[in-house]
């Protein structure tokens, strides 16, 4: 165990980066890409979804470096690779190791006779499978997405399922921000944040809840960074010590890049217990009205409902509950919320430190009720900010990828195209992987991603996604989702953010959306040398024309030139008239935000508050009772990624910011809490997970890392602890997976014992 950073960013950061570089063995390559990378006539990042201010040289941070030099490698794999290996054998490597072999060369079919990957023409690729989907009901395929995908192959993907007669659009968002968008469409009447990156220049006061931007979404640091030294009071709410949250160096300012020196980030930092936010932000209302400080009765009485009902819950709520729900004093409480109180520029920003808990949809109305009770919210420097993971997740939700559309937008489809299209409601992936497990569903089709490392329950997630009869999935490196093939499977090879993108010799550019509703195109640099691949979008057009034919549209027409999908989407999706006028203009344009401009699009027309009391317990009542049966320390585990590593993809076995080198199946731990157990540094733990359904999960061999965490919780990295989430433990209202409430028990490893022994 290395000793924990002091401070993020900075030359460390500097020479990470040029690691990276150096790894993708394209050096001079990737340095132009990184000069081309968020710039207005560059490409869009392929990391996380922050905006873009589109000025200055540099804009990229250390783990947008690292996704460029990921994808964008000399590395390639195709025929001799798979005649080599086996999809067996290959499912005995990590996932480190898989997406490290190289980019896919080639389109690929999976013969089950050998157990081998073999090549595949693309003509007879598409033929099969625009056979085989036309043997199936189409509620029987699931069309899963990844968030990188473009706001063009996203709204022809739609279009192609709705027309193929399914609305089962389960995608990633369903595992990290979905909550979000189900608490802020019920109180302000829209899914998405309200506020745009320049407010973030004018807020006196940001709250950051349960996230991580250090490791998560570095850009920004910057902008934290900038509010900081301009005054603005910062208050972190996160269950361990970030060290970017405290202290982070701009690898762009020379004096802290060569020095000690940084800007320290948090004015407070609060370590609530998991799942102890919602009582936190419980607290800081309860400290405002019994001291009758920071309302704002006008905001309330003109904009919203129920508040009366909401504060009588707030009344009612004792202190005692939210000091022990949340971990917190009132004392620490409410400094928190007579620093919210006395700005009136306040913003509050999260993660998914919020949205993956059994009560994450309350706590995030409980977060907007504290923003309306005070009128922080539609105007400058004010709002609320969920902090979107992958790079166009948001746009892909825009552009129609919900497995529950607005009847509004059926309508709109139908009468654009002259068809009728499914009205029920479809799966999402918490949906999906049941319905591919019980055999309800056959065909599996990824556009992008890698299901099996991302969803809980690793053994129940891969024995589902290996039952579909049929699996096609769109991608640039080999993962394990693409393994678990047990008939018919294929591998279809696309273009990077990084490529140019050519149909019919002419270049192209595709759209993305960022976490503050701005869209703008993305232009790749990169020729795609060696790579017998196709765009996503011309991927999905051919699937679609081989599957449906020249009906309702000429899908292979529309690909060779993405306008006229942009003038579809211009047709059909609200506020994007003159969409491709509009992305000629640098730095894109900013679709609105009804809840910024003061209208609420609820059905009473105003924004609604939320009176659910604090839950009782922050497990199930059936979990409680299970736990009352075990014998020692009962923990809280939280599963995250490392600072060397983006979603599911991993970058390196480093996590530089908490001291961890050279390996990734660690457990934090409370010092306090280790002592109890007779456990130390080092020490190796298995860990067994809690659940009422009977089923053991468990995992061998980890390692015990002492760390800043409130006692009773515990933290470890996924995909590796994914095995310990059961699959039904979800958000009430999201199906979120509980990825950071996940009651476990830690003993001393019986290989460490058994060696002890000896």
């Amino acid at each position: 165990m290395k000793k924990r950073a002091m401070k993020a960013g900075g030359m460390p950061s500097l020479k990470s980066t040029f690691a990276a570089l150096v790894k993708s063995k394209r050096i001079r390559g990737n340095i132009r890409n990184l000069l081309r990378v968020n710039q207005t006539s560059g490409f869009d990042c392929p990391g996380c979804a922050w905006g873009d201010n589109k000025s200055g040289t540099f804009q990229f941070c250390e783990n947008g470096a690292k996704a460029v030099a990921w994808e964008s490698t000399e590395k390639k794999i195709g025929e001799s690779f798979f005649a080599t290996h086996s999809v067996s054998s290959l499912l005995k490597q990590s996932d480190f190791w898989l997406e490290y072999q190289g980019r896919l060369s080639q389109p690929l079919k999976y013969d089950a006779t050998t157990d081998h990957y073999v090549p595949i023409d693309w003509a007879d690729a598409f033929a099969f499978i625009g056979e085989r989907l036309n043997q199936y009901d189409a509620n029987q395929v699931e069309l899963y997405t990844s968030g990188r995908a473009s706001n063009e192959v996203a709204y022809l993907y739609q279009l192609f399922g709705r027309l193929f007669g399914t609305n089962n659009f389960p995608d990633c968002s369903n595992m990290c921000h979905q909550a979000s968008g189900v608490a802020l469409n019920a109180s302000i009447g829209v899914g998405k944040g309200t506020v745009v990156l320049e407010d973030f220049d004018h807020a006196n006061a940001i709250f950051v809840f349960g996230q991580n931007p250090g490791s998560n979404h570095p850009r920004m640091m910057n902008a934290l960074r900038k509010a900081a030294r301009n005054g603005c009071k910062i208050v972190t709410f996160n269950n361990l010590k970030e060290v970017a949250l405290e202290r982070f160096a701009s690898p762009q300012d020379p004096v802290e890049l060569l020095t000690p020196s940084a800007t320290n980030i948090s004015h407070m930092y609060l370590t609530p217990k998991l799942g102890g936010d919602m009582a936190a932000i419980r607290g800081m209302v309860k400290h405002l009205l019994e001291n009758s400080v920071g309302l704002n009765q006008t905001f309330v009485d003109e904009n919203t409902i129920g508040a009366e009902e909401y504060l009588d819950t707030v009344r009612t709520t004792s202190w005692e509950h939210i000091e022990e729900q949340s971990g917190l004093t009132q004392e620490d409480i409410a400094s928190a919320a007579n620093l919210f109180a006395e700005s009136d520029k306040a913003i509050s920003t999260w993660a998914m430190g919020l949205t993956q808990h059994k009560h994450s949809v309350d706590t995030i109305r409980e977060l907007t009720n504290l923003h309306l009770l005070t009128g922080q919210i539609g105007h400058q420097g004010s709002g609320l900010c969920p902090v979107r993971g992958h790079s166009n997740v948001q746009g892909n939700r825009t552009m129609g990828i919900n497995e529950s559309p607005t009847p509004a937008f059926i309508a709109t489809l139908e009468e654009t195209f002259g068809v009728s299209l499914p009205k029920t409601a479809g799966h999402n992936v918490h949906q999906a992987l049941h319905a591919l497990n019980k055999g309800e569903s056959k065909v599996f089709i990824g556009l992008g991603g890698n299901l099996a490392a991302a969803a809980s329950d690793t053994v129940f997630t891969c024995n589902a996604i290996k039952q579909a009869e049929l699996s096609i999935h769109i991608a640039t490196k080999l993962n394990r989702t693409h393994l678990l093939a047990s008939k018919d499977a294929l591998i279809l090879p696309c273009l990077g953010r990084t490529e140019i993108d050519r149909q019919k010799g002419v270049e192209q550019a595709i759209t993305v959306e960022d976490t503050f509703s701005m869209v703008h195109a993305s232009h790749g640099g990169t020729e795609p040398e060696g790579l017998n691949c196709m765009s996503e979008t011309a991927i999905i057009a051919n699937i679609a024309h081989a599957t449906l034919g020249n009906k309702p549209v000429d899908w292979l027409h529309l690909a060779e030139n993405y306008e006229r999908i942009r003038d579809l989407i211009a047709r059909t999706i609200p506020g994007f008239d003159n969409f491709n006028s509009k992305i000629r203009k640098p730095g894109g344009f900013y679709l609105g935000n009804t809840a910024r401009e003061g209208q609420w699009a609820t059905a009473s027309g105003k924004a609604t508050f939320s009176a659910t009391p604090l839950p009782e317990d922050l497990y199930p009542a059936n979990v409680v009772s299970e736990i009352e049966k075990q014998r020692g320390p009962i923990l809280t585990l939280q599963t995250l990624r490392s600072h060397d590593q983006y979603n599911t993809t991993i970058y390196g076995m480093n996590d530089r910011y908490r001291g961890v080198e050279n390996k990734r199946n660690v457990l934090f731990l409370n010092p306090q809490d280790a002592k109890k157990m007779q456990l130390k540094e080092g020490d190796k733990i298995d860990i067994t997970s809690i659940w009422q359904d009977k089923v053991t999960r468990k995992v061998d061999g980890f390692s015990v890392v002492l760390y800043d965490i409130p006692r009773g919780n515990a933290a470890a990295y996924y995909p590796e602890t994914n095995p310990l989430v059961p699959f039904d433990s979800v958000g009430d209202k999201s199906f979120t997976p509980t990825s950071k409430a996940i009651p476990i028990i830690v003993n001393r490893s019986s290989t460490a014992i058994a060696t002890q022994q000896l």
